[in-house]
């Protein structure tokens, strides 16, 4: 019974420490601490990369509904051209370990499967397109959310929140809520020739941009972006035109070249462009997970502009869905994600933290000062006069010479 009673106390006073350290959580809240410049500066160029991706989609659509074109590679392997020409070249000008004859000669096998998986992700997710409807492709396209997350804890070492899981579903709830004012607008493009196959291309797609983010977000902070963007340039221009070669080379004879098809391939390929050379930037600021959860707006740019170019019907729950998504944004990424503590080079970096300064351990220091403080007493007047005693009977027994050294040394 007694033991009882103590369990059900130590229960208590558990429950009331959490309560106390939720509410000195509360009292210190400091909105300008969380609502950041550097937040700001992250939600705006997220934002910018979604209405890359909405110029991909208006002039991709406009090839396909109007010029009935399907040819997804020869469309990507434009921006994988241009990527080879700006940052492949400037490989070639580093010297060292940075210069390309280095970077091929020790991993080149590395960023050609890295370069193979970002250019069948490309592929395939427009590919779906011609077996699956819109509404599968919007949905099943937020797996590569719980697939980035997964492997950026294994990989990367990250480790997530409760707050970053409550953020996440509040975004995947905003696209819940696009997909629905589809569904009520009768808006549900796309093919239902095979949808298992459809709905299966978009979950590989998924995991193939899980994979090619987490690579980036490696390679971008631990090594350089133009080395990443300059083999998957490298690489993907040469996968590219080899499959390109054996898969569309009937619907590349026979397009009807004119100055439209011209400007919306080169919207198409200078949008895509400019995407794969700032993502890194705003990978490098925050996460890839924090990237694609940005990019989930992508959709609804695409949505606002149809209104216009496509006479879609408005919806309130588009606005809806805008407002769950930057929610959801801004508290992923108010909320640091720590690194595993356990991991060889984060504690690494703490010991050699710990080996520079005290600044890390401020108790300890203290302990230190204080034992220094306590070594280095004067000695007061009765320990004055005991010491002068001690001298007297040290003097008469012994004469003054040399001996004297050692033991007032040994004093001291």
């Amino acid at each position: 019974m007694a033991a009882r009673q103590a369990e059900d106390l130590c229960m208590d006073m558990s429950s009331e420490s959490q309560n106390s350290g939720l509410l000195v959580k509360i009292r210190k809240f400091n909105a300008k601490e969380v609502f950041s410049w550097q937040l700001a500066k992250t939600l705006a160029m997220g934002q910018g990369l979604a209405a890359l991706i909405c110029g991909t989609a208006i002039s991709s659509q406009y090839l396909a509904t109007s010029y009935h074109m399907n040819t997804p590679m020869l469309q990507s392997l434009v921006n994988y051209m241009l990527l080879c020409v700006t940052y492949t070249s400037l490989l070639f000008c580093r010297t060292g370990d940075g210069n390309i004859l280095q970077i091929l000669r020790r991993k080149w096998w590395k960023y050609l499967l890295l370069a193979l998986v970002d250019v069948e992700a490309n592929y395939t997710v427009v590919k779906a397109y011609q077996y699956t409807t819109l509404t599968s492709v919007q949905l099943l396209d937020c797996f590569v959310i719980p697939v980035l997350m997964l492997l950026s804890w294994w990989v990367l070492k990250t480790r997530y929140r409760p707050v970053h899981y409550v953020a996440v579903c509040i975004c995947l709830l905003g696209v819940g809520a696009m997909v629905g004012a589809d569904l009520l607008a009768k808006r549900d493009q796309g093919s239902t020739s095979n949808i298992l196959l459809g709905d299966g291309l978009v979950l590989l797609s998924a995991s193939l941009y899980a994979v090619s983010n987490v690579c980036q977000e490696y390679i971008v902070k631990n090594l350089s972006r133009v080395e990443f963007l300059g083999m998957v340039g490298l690489f993907g221009s040469i996968i590219g035109t080899v499959q390109m070669v054996i898969l569309e080379r009937h619907e590349i004879a026979a397009i009807q070249w004119s100055w439209q098809v011209g400007l919306l391939f080169s919207a198409y390929g200078l949008c895509l462009y400019a995407l794969y050379s700032c993502m890194p930037i705003v990978v490098k600021l925050s996460s890839a997970t924090s990237v694609n959860l940005s990019l989930l707006t992508a959709d609804l740019f695409s949505l606002f502009c149809g209104i216009f170019l496509f006479l879609y019907n408005f919806s309130v729950l588009y606005l809806i869905s805008l407002v769950a998504i930057l929610v959801g944004f801004i508290a992923f990424n108010a909320v640091p994600t720590p690194a595993d503590p356990t991991d060889p080079a984060a504690s690494s970096s703490s010991s050699s933290i710990c080996e520079e300064s005290y600044c890390t351990n401020p108790v300890a220091a203290q302990n230190d000062i204080t034992k220094q403080e306590v070594a280095i007493t004067v000695p007061g007047k009765g320990e004055e006069e005991e010491e002068e005693g001690d001298t007297k009977e040290l003097h008469g027994d012994e004469q003054p010479g040399t001996e004297e050294q050692p033991a007032a040394a040994a004093v001291c």
